[in-house]
């Protein structure tokens, strides 16, 4: 229902209804109410004025010769079927759709105004109505939020729950990814220490045949030749059998291991791919004096190569 169809179900006019509304700018039926009820007796302007209904003249049989030629004036309309006034044929439309009423006549009784009295019951009732509407806009209203909340808190609980499978999923990857890892380094490992027994044994192969003894059986089980004064190397490191190497890497970083006098400088190589998982090529070199180890020195003894018994080595890019 509209502010005017409000104000003309209360009982006013539908000129002064417009009227009302038109000089409150539209600001509600509160206000345009209280607007009609200050402004009781005032005429409205002519522009919005309605035209006089003039009733033809009637017979009338208690008059003298049965007939009456007197003009009456029709002051309102009435529904034959309720018996209510109204002011002009605007009201009579809005009663007529409300209701369903057909019926109406012209009539010469006045719509009397509203008294003090039915000003205030028709205010009550606004009001009434309006507390009334307010009160369904506002439960509207929480019940909105309601179910907005109810909608965010489900959305929350699903995004949560996508989440947490999303994490779980991630999670379950790292672990197979580390899985996968440890066994490929657990395998690298393998193939190191494969690498140093079999560099080891081709070493203890070298130097037995170097001395003239037969080869050991067995390269993993035999047990590294004793030194003799014939394989010993005339040099001060004679009375050392282990050395103790830094590496210092690319990257600032150092590593520090103690190597068998006799290893090969391969075994440090291998120490060192180990270590940094390293999968481009390198190379060795000492700064004091200058000197990069090139293939051949690789398969040296480290006390051959003046390692013994401290040294540091530069890992650069091959």
């Amino acid at each position: 229902m509209t502010d005017l169809n409000t104000l003309i179900d209360m009982g006013f006019p539908k000129d002064r209804a417009e009227w009302a509304l038109s000089m409150t700018s539209n600001k509600g039926v509160e206000a345009a109410m209280e607007f009609l009820l200050s402004h009781t007796d005032e005429a409205i302007p002519p522009a919005n004025s309605s035209e006089t209904l003039v009733l033809k003249p009637t017979t009338d049989e208690s008059s003298e010769g049965g007939t009456s030629a007197e003009g009456l004036v029709a002051k309102s309309f009435k529904c034959n079927e309720c018996d209510r006034l109204f002011k002009d044929e605007m009201e009579i439309q809005f009663h007529a759709s409300k209701s369903g009423h057909s019926d109406f006549a012209e009539s010469t009784e006045e719509k009397k105004p509203l008294t003090e009295e039915q000003k205030k019951e028709q205010l009550a009732k606004l009001e009434e109505k309006l507390k009334q509407k307010r009160l369904e806009r506002e439960n509207r209203e929480k019940q909105d939020d309601l179910e907005r909340e109810k909608h965010r808190i489900k959305s929350g609980k699903d995004m949560a729950e996508a989440r947490r499978k999303m994490e779980e999923q991630e999670m379950i990857k790292i672990v197979e990814q580390r899985k996968r890892e440890k066994q490929e380094e657990k395998m690298a490992r393998e193939r190191v220490k494969a690498q140093i027994e079999s560099d080891k044994a081709a070493r203890r192969a070298k130097l037995a045949a170097d001395m003239g003894q037969p080869a050991p059986p067995s390269p993993v089980a035999a047990p590294a030749p004793a030194p003799t004064a014939t394989a010993t190397p005339p040099t001060k490191t004679a009375d050392y059998t282990h050395t103790r190497i830094q590496i210092r890497n690319q990257d600032g970083s150092t590593l520090t291991e103690t190597f068998e006098v006799k290893e090969s400088l391969a075994a440090i190589r291998l120490f060192v791919q180990l270590k940094q998982g390293a999968a481009t090529p390198f190379n060795l070199m000492t700064t004091f004096p200058r000197r990069v180890f090139t293939e051949e020195d690789y398969d040296k003894p480290l006390y051959l190569l003046g390692l013994v018994p401290s040294a540091v080595l530069i890992v650069t890019k091959a």
